[in-house]
């Protein structure tokens, strides 16, 4: 009888061009029985990694790493210094993202050693992950929720990955809820919402418009400002640099439905926004990740027959933030839902931490249908004596 020779793993930093195409590919191998997974776009996730230009690079670093186990890729890693994070939080806290493993404790093992031990060189003492490669981008691990496929932007990944990470020392921090409802919900919603609206338009002399595609650009630029000073308060949060505002900016540009996207305005001052993305997952699924040659026709042909829409957010700059601001804009934005023929709608993701807009979903019929968590690796407090 043969013996089963098991050939060890093997990690190393992804340092070619045929490196990182192996480490961008992998994920097609991990999801290929998974019929909820959606694959990324290439060209976002090279930029994201640091493979192609990035504004996010022009402080930050990272260095990735892949698994072997003989001739076969089984996982990837990203070790990240966030530079804003630094700046902001005083703390040298490093980030690790982009994971992607088989179930495969050694090859899982080997890949957090390998994040830690370059983390660690750059001085950093503690770690928070994951971050792709940061969470004003893709973020957390899926724990609850596996059995439908994420809504545009969203992670997904097997039931085992939340084992793997804390078998190497990482505990919950914080968990992203995706909240889902679908249109007929809102037909139900109080009618004492409805007054409530009307009573802070009137009372601040709110506008609410849609954005101006003829300013198209400018009008992104200010969402994504607004987006920043609004979320000064939140949880780990580090704004966009100039550079990631203007790349973001021009990168969403062709995906934005003006109707999908409203402003509020005081005194022609703009106060908040609430901004949603139609859900192009299924058809960057049809294309395969690939843009080119003709994969951006597909995905932006046609946009009205996507029904499925993500609104990632609504940001109110501070002063005006205990104004009921958001209900105002989510109240203009339901008849346009209605037009636009929409069937369901994910609001994701929403910090636990966040009681304020999680009372406010839940209010209005909502459901959780998916969690996911951020780890790290810092010690536990100390239990007072």
């Amino acid at each position: 009888m043969g013996t089963l020779i098991v050939q060890e793993v093997n990690v190393f930093p992804v340092e070619t061009r045929s490196q990182q195409k192996r480490f961008l590919r992998l994920p097609w191998q991990i999801y290929r029985d998974d019929p909820c997974w959606m694959p990324p776009l290439l060209m976002s996730q090279e930029e994201l990694l640091g493979f192609r230009p990035c504004p996010f690079y022009e402080k930050s670093r990272s260095q990735s790493f892949l698994a072997t186990r003989g001739d076969r890729d089984v996982g990837r890693i990203t070790a990240i210094v966030n530079a804003g994070h630094i700046e902001r939080y005083n703390e040298q806290r490093g980030f690790f993202g982009f994971f992607e493993c088989e179930d495969d404790t050694d090859a899982a093992k080997g890949l957090f050693d390998a994040a830690k031990d370059w983390l660690h060189a750059q001085g950093m003492q503690t770690i928070r992950g994951p971050a792709n490669p940061s969470l004003n981008y893709e973020c957390g691990l899926l724990i609850e929720g596996f059995e439908t496929p994420p809504f545009f932007m969203m992670t997904h990944n097997p039931p085992y990955y939340g084992g793997l990470v804390e078998a190497n020392g990482f505990g919950k921090v914080e968990d992203l809820y995706a909240f889902w409802g679908e249109m007929s919900m809102l037909a139900t919603l109080d009618a004492k919402l409805g007054t409530m609206v009307e009573g802070v338009k009137e009372r601040f002399g709110v506008t609410v418009r849609p954005i101006d595609r003829t300013h198209f650009d400018e009008e992104v630029r200010m969402f994504l400002n607004i987006y920043n000073s609004s979320l000064l308060g939140t949880w780990g949060f580090v704004p966009l640099s100039t550079g990631e505002v203007q790349h973001m900016a021009k990168s969403l540009k062709h995906l934005i439905v003006p109707e999908l996207a409203l402003v509020a305005e005081v005194d022609g001052k703009p106060i908040g926004c609430v901004f949603c993305l139609l859900d192009y997952n299924p058809r960057i699924k049809q294309i395969n990740g690939r843009l080119f040659p003709f994969g951006f026709l597909r995905l932006l042909w046609n946009k009205r027959a996507i029904k499925r829409m993500r609104a990632i957010s609504t940001n109110v700059i501070p002063e005006y933030q205990a104004w009921g601001i958001g209900l105002v804009l989510h109240a203009a934005l339901v008849p346009k839902l209605f037009n636009w023929g929409m069937k369901e709608v994910e609001f994701s993701w929403v910090l636990e931490s966040n009681h304020l807009s999680k009372r406010t979903l839940e209010r209005g019929g909502a459901l959780v249908t998916k969690k996911y968590r951020i780890y790290q690796d810092d010690p536990p407090a100390p239990v007072p004596t």
